[in-house]
């Protein structure tokens, strides 16, 4: 496997895109394009990156890191194709808690940040939609309900804190339509088969009779938001973005915790539909 460094060194480029910023209902609430140059230096020894917020009738503003192989955070994982999960480590009661995640696929790259305030509450949503210069790929059609309905085959990894060997499964994911409220989706991987029911609002799927109520944003590009409206110890619970590549094509990066709230690993899923 590649080292974490080398999968970081995945995100080298001029990413040119902007900070959408939504509501925990997935409403836009503002949006500010954004360059984010993340530059090898010292042979790749060394990664300088600017981010360039350009607000409209604003002057623009900076905010430079200088990262090496040994100054990576702990909270951070790198996947072999460059996707990404960074966070918290533990969710506390009283506490600002989140994850950032970040996907990459033929010169565009989609991140999406999960913010809960202090009161365990879903705060905010912020999309990242970026591309490299002059690049011709559009960006992915707005998800909805339709392009995910269908049987998914799911080959999936799982990379842990401790760097202890990684767990590689397939997972089979249905997803059905009951009626015009209520769709209906069975995950099995393992000896594991879960299904649950979600009710549709707009471009939310909510997750009611889990124990913890959970919601699924459909967003622009082809992205999903996946995340509990409250936190809580006391449950498993999982932050997750996933990305709509193609028809047939869909990859999801989920961060995962415990009961206590520790952060325990974070799984990528490449998804292909079957027929």
């Amino acid at each position: 496997m590649l080292s974490q460094w080398d999968s970081f060194l995945k995100n080298l480029g001029e990413w040119q895109g902007s900070f959408t910023r939504l509501s925990p209902q997935g409403i836009e609430t503002e949006d500010t394009p954004t360059i984010v140059t993340m530059e090898g230096r010292e042979n790749n020894q060394a990664v300088h990156q600017v981010v360039r917020y350009l607000p409209p009738d604003q002057p623009s503003r900076d905010v430079v890191v200088d990262y090496t192989k040994t100054s990576l955070s702990r909270s951070i994982l790198f996947f072999e194709n460059g996707g990404f999960s960074f966070g918290s480590s533990q969710f506390a009661p009283y506490s600002n808690f989140g994850g950032e995640f970040g996907l990459i696929s033929e010169q565009r790259r989609l991140r999406t940040v999960i913010l809960y305030n202090s009161s365990s509450n879903l705060e905010r949503v912020v999309l990242i939609r970026e591309k490299l210069p002059n690049t011709n790929t559009p960006e992915k059609p707005p998800l909805t309900i339709e392009s995910l309905l269908g049987e998914w085959q799911g080959e999936a990894i799982t990379i842990y804190p401790d760097f202890r060997t990684p767990d590689t499964f397939n997972s089979y994911l249905t997803i059905k339509q009951l009626n015009s409220d209520y769709i209906e989706q069975t995950l099995a991987f393992g000896n594991r088969k879960i299904t649950s029911k979600a009710k549709i609002n707009g471009s939310r799927l909510l997750f009611e009779d889990s124990p913890l109520k959970v919601q699924i944003l459909l967003l622009p590009d082809g992205a999903s938001c996946n995340c509990p409206l409250e936190a809580k110890i006391g449950h498993n619970f999982v932050l997750e973005m996933g990305w709509m590549l193609a028809p047939n094509k869909r990859q999801r990066i989920m961060r995962n915790f415990n009961e206590k709230g520790n952060w325990t690993s974070c799984t990528l899923v490449t998804e292909t539909k079957l027929n």
